[in-house]
């Protein structure tokens, strides 16, 4: 079914237009990312098929039995209103008695249930309930009764989403799905459940996101806004880049030749007459085409990191049995560790676990309840935080760079004016004198970058650094923080950007407990999955023995009461138990599973120390030899197991 078809879509603010003369269409299945620099009309795109903003120029036409739901970075809600009254906005009857049942069983209301039960019975709406139940669960939404101005922005997210995938479900059968950032503000197991659901549901989605791992489990198509442009690519985010690089290296391989025929037919156009033949006039008009070609620019700037770090001692900083809890909720349990120099750690955990507030205690901005934590002299801190930047709403971009410092200090040496460096991280001479309140979120978020690097920070402190970059950005940041000899702490959803960049994990499991996990997340998840099928396997064990010895106990009773002679039945119970003793060939297997084990473990550990010295592209396959053998253990143990029973 065909869903959108958009021709010759323009779209301008001020001089500068976002796109120019795009055109496109949307069929039903359709799973599209739209990747593009912050700036360049992303959002902007999205409203307009979603009828919240107009064109310039152009046609945009909808499918009469296509809805269009849009999830936005700003969610609109009635402020004064519950979470319950937004996400059950609407009055049909189904969506009505669902919001009806979760409110009595919050206010523990017996009477009002068992009406609400008997409406639900009467409308078959259990199936839906169990649905709503699960994103609800899955996107930590409780206190329902509370109201969502007293919702903190990461909440608002989470709700926001909740209402969107609940409307999606129910109400519309062929519904467009348009996502601006959806992963924001999500921890990574909401990210890796949203990935599941999306692909379990049949939906049509445009999906604008900076998290690799999520567009590639996702999405089967990219689309790219380049120079008012759209290219579009089928596959996933790496055959984007290659076609994308061949894409370029074309383009400036037809600009080079063009510019050579036109230096030839600029030279005869400069000897032709005034008076023109019809061959001369289709040679001049063709002339201009080629014109046109050879003057094109391929502009690819880059975000340009080289700023100067400071010197880093020998102290870095220290935890000393540090304990930290808010009433009965416990942060932090005899925490102790000592950072060395250069080290790079990821922080994951669930929201509300207590990673911000370990992060606050690491900078001084909260205290500790007991316990020491010892910071080096010559540390400084540069926090990327998630409140972005604090600025009055009339200042401009080079007024507000200015208010910290005239000229900036480079890596190379020598330094150079604030204009000059707004430049380089792609704030032209117009764009700099913008009002603050008038930049994208990412380009807010990029200009929150330049005053942190500023501090020459020999500490870099990142949390949620990837929310509303784009992704050419967050390739160059990458490559800088690779490259950055000082101390990273990164809390990222991001899965990409944290396998790309940490050595080890801090995990905050809860109830104080922080696991110090050595690999990236992606070996984290292989560990935990082993983890999860040895536990698996060991409750089968304890369930096929539980019920071996009970069908044994039924076998001897069956052949007592068949023969009458108790002996007999003694006899072949004797033999059953017997059958499960070690013989000579599982004892001997039993010794070399032994042998293979610590073998296995000492491998595993050397590769897992190994992995901080390796060069970037090394590590995914070292990763996924880690991944094997914590697999091959788990199996090789369980047997063990099952052979020690034996013994």
């Amino acid at each position: 079914m065909h869903y959108v078809t958009v021709e010759n879509l323009t779209k301008s603010f001020g001089i500068n237009p976002l796109f120019n003369n795009i055109s496109f269409h949307i069929n039903e299945g359709d799973k599209i990312a739209l990747v593009a620099r912050n700036g360049t009309g992303k959002s902007t795109l999205l409203k307009i098929l979603s009828g919240e903003e107009t064109p310039d120029d152009g046609t945009v036409w909808i499918n009469k039995d296509v809805t269009v739901a849009l999830f936005e970075q700003d969610p609109k809600f009635v402020e004064t209103k519950t979470i319950l009254e937004n996400i059950f906005h609407t009055e049909n009857p189904v969506l009505k008695v669902i919001k009806e049942y979760e409110a009595a069983v919050e206010a523990d209301d017996g009477v009002a249930i068992a009406e609400a039960l008997g409406i639900m019975d009467e409308l078959d709406a259990w199936t839906f309930e169990a649905k709503v139940k699960e994103i609800l669960s899955k996107l930590n939404i409780h206190h329902l009764q509370q109201t969502v101005n007293s919702l903190s922005g990461g909440q608002r997210k989470r709700v926001a989403l909740a209402q969107t995938l609940i409307d999606i479900g129910f109400e519309h059968q062929h519904t467009l799905l348009i996502m601006d950032e959806p992963t924001n503000h999500l921890d990574v197991e909401m990210v890796e459940w949203l990935e599941h659901y999306l692909n379990g549901e049949h939906v049509t989605l445009l999906m604008v996101t900076h998290d690799r791992y999520f567009l590639d489990a996702v999405c089967n198509e990219i689309w790219e806004m380049d120079r008012s442009e759209m290219h579009s690519y089928k596959g996933d985010y790496a055959n984007y880049l290659e076609k994308k690089t061949a894409r370029i290296e074309s383009e400036l391989s037809t600009i080079d030749k063009a510019k050579n025929t036109y230096r030839k037919e600029l030279e005869w156009m400069r000897k032709q007459p005034k008076a023109r033949t019809t061959k001369s006039k289709s040679r001049q008009d063709n002339f201009y085409e080629v014109e046109a070609i050879a003057k094109k620019k391929i502009e690819d700037a880059q975000l340009q990191l080289n700023v100067k770090m400071s010197r880093l001692g020998g102290k870095i900083a220290e935890f000393k049995k540090v304990n930290k809890a808010y009433g009965n909720k416990v942060i932090m349990k005899g925490f102790d560790y000592t950072f060395n120099k250069g080290e790079r750690i990821g922080v994951i955990g669930k929201n509300g676990v207590g990673k911000s507030t370990f992060l606050n205690i690491l900078q001084g901005l909260e205290e500790a309840d007991s316990g020491k934590v010892n910071i080096g002299e010559t540390i400084i801190f540069g926090n990327f935080s998630q409140q972005g930047l604090e600025f009055k709403e009339d200042m401009r971009v080079i007024e507000y760079v200015k208010t910290f410092a005239e000229s900036f200090p480079l890596a190379k040496g020598g330094s150079i004016s604030a204009s000059q460096f707004l430049e380089l991280f792609l704030f032209p001479g117009d764009k700099q004198y913008t009002y603050l309140s008038s930049l994208s979120g990412g380009e807010k978020k990029r200009l929150q970058l330049l005053v942190i690097l500023f501090s020459n920070p020999n500490f870099l402190i990142l949390d949620e650094p990837t929310n509303d970059l784009d992704l050419p950005t967050l390739g160059v940041l990458e490559n800088f923080l690779s490259e950055f000899q000082g101390c990273l702490l990164i809390v990222s959803h991001d899965r990409y950007f944290m396998d790309r960049l940490v050595d080890h994990l801090f995990v905050f499991e809860g109830g104080g407990e922080i696991r110090d996990f050595p690999g990236n997340y992606s070996l984290y998840r292989e560990w935990l999955k082993a983890n999860e099928k040895k536990a698996d396997k060991w409750s089968a064990l304890e369930t096929k023995k539980s019920k071996g010895e009970a069908t044994d106990t039924v076998a001897a009773g069956k052949t007592s009461i068949a023969t009458g002679n108790d002996k007999q039945a003694s006899a072949d119970k004797q033999q059953a138990i017997a059958g499960k003793k070690a013989g000579f060939k599982e004892k001997r297997e039993f010794e070399i599973l032994d042998k293979d084990i610590k073998a296995l473990e000492a491998e595993k550990s050397a590769l897992e120390t190994s992995l901080s010295k390796l060069p970037f592209g090394e590590i995914a396959d070292a990763s996924i030899k880690i991944g094997s053998l914590t697999t091959l253990l788990a199996d090789k143990e369980m047997r063990w197991l099952e052979l020690s029973e034996m013994m």
